[in-house]
């Protein structure tokens, strides 16, 4: 008996690694002249790396993490099972110890700087660099009254600001996850292509971006945001695993709404009162809310709930992907949100059940928002789950929508 599961056991290993199709290429998230990891056309993702004293190393992708084998040279290689198209976080596993692969680009995310992969997309042609006008994304330091330090962020810039030097523009204010930070949208989210292209192909007006970080402002003695313990609900970080039974307890529309109010802890104040007065004074923008916008990913789409709502006379376009919805219900003691608001735009992966199809979905939250005379939005990133593809895809389908 004993014989006989062997050898179905390797007979399964074989027919898994016939089905695996030999055309694995470099990915191109990859260190300049490295060759590993790879990605094949099933969107698998092939790692390597040499560990002669290790007794087992695993490939840690998407949550799940694979096992790698060991060559005469000390070489471990080894598979994922197919990904979903676009970016994700992966790490080794080294006798239990998790760490970035050598051969990846580092990005920040799940509260580290770690390694990165990008799967080939069939629509991958709107984050692609192309022979169009260039903007650029530039780093800015700048002080803080409210955390009485100097803070640092991101700034695009298109194109036309340098071309046209008399010109104003508007400005997006736009943010990332939980476990990330201010490079997320430049980096992962491929932020200044998609808008070169977008502005290039006459799709977008010209605008501004500021991308700051949305977890690490407090004041003065004030201890760090908790979002790294336990959450209430939504969805996990991208890439992580799901808790057991695959499901976490629903919270009601009231408690979401409360706790998005929330959300924006020092950071509101930072954006209130220190980026938006020295954007508006370093930069060239229209500094009214009918030019001012928005948006973010995840906690950062809930950060966005809270922070407009709020301040209902500050934003006129209001983006909130894989971060839950606005319910018409909520806006009902916010008058002056339903005034200043020109946009408002939902999105979320089709793969994240409940944000994606169901009562509580962002399709039924726009329609819900239009019946009271919102000017709502929704998209659903085709088979995509809580990952940069979703979040790549709603910035594209936004920014096509702001300052029209």
């Amino acid at each position: 008996m004993k014989k006989t599961l062997l050898l179905m056991a390797a007979f399964v290993a074989v027919s898994a690694s016939a089905q695996v199709t030999e055309d694995f290429k470099p990915a191109s998230t990859n260190q300049e002249g490295k060759q590993y990891p790879m990605v094949n056309s099933q969107r698998m993702v092939r790692a390597q790396i040499s560990a002669p004293e290790a007794n087992s190393v695993k490939l840690d992708i998407g949550g799940v993490k694979y096992e790698m084998k060991k060559d005469a040279n000390g070489v471990w290689t080894g598979e994922s099972a197919p990904q979903d198209e676009g970016f994700h976080y992966y790490q080794l596993n080294i006798d239990g110890a998790s760490v970035p692969d050598p051969g990846s680009k580092y990005y920040y995310g799940a509260s580290r700087w770690g390694s990165g992969i990008d799967i080939p997309a069939a629509d991958e042609d709107f984050y692609t660099v192309k022979n169009v006008p260039q903007g650029s994304v530039n780093e800015v330091y700048y002080y803080s009254s409210v955390t009485e330090q100097m803070r640092h962020g991101y700034i695009y810039l298109p194109a036309e600001y340098y071309a046209n030097p008399t010109k104003k523009f508007p400005v997006l204010y736009l943010q990332h996850g939980m476990g990330e930070n201010e490079t997320g949208w430049g980096a992962q989210g491929k932020t200044g292509i998609i808008m070169d292209n977008l502005i290039a192909a006459g799709k977008a007006v010209p605008f501004i971006i500021f991308m700051d970080n949305g977890l690490n402002a407090r004041k003065p003695g004030e201890q760090p945001m908790g979002f790294g313990g336990p959450r209430p609900g939504g969805q996990r970080p991208q890439g992580g695993a799901r808790p057991a039974g695959g499901q976490r307890p629903r919270m009601s529309g009231a408690d979401f709404a409360k706790m998005a109010r929330r959300m924006g802890g020092a950071f509101e104040e930072v954006l209130i009162k220190d980026i938006i007065p020295m954007v508006e004074k370093n930069y060239r923008v229209i500094a009214d809310a009918d030019h001012r916008a928005m948006a973010g990913l995840s906690m950062g789409g809930m950060q966005t709930h809270g922070i407009t709502l709020n301040n209902p006379k500050t934003f006129a376009y209001v983006g909130i992907f894989s971060g839950g919805t606005i319910g018409a219900d909520e806006l009902t003691d916010i008058p002056d949100f339903k005034a200043t608001n020109k946009v408002l735009f939902m999105s979320a992966g089709g793969k994240e059940k409940g944000m994606a199809e169901g009562e509580g979905s962002v399709i039924n939250a726009a329609e819900g928002l239009k019946k009271i005379g919102i000017n709502a939005h929704s998209y659903i990133s085709p088979e995509t789950a809580h990952e940069w593809q979703t979040w790549r895809r709603s910035l594209y389908q936004f920014a096509q929508l702001l300052f029209k």
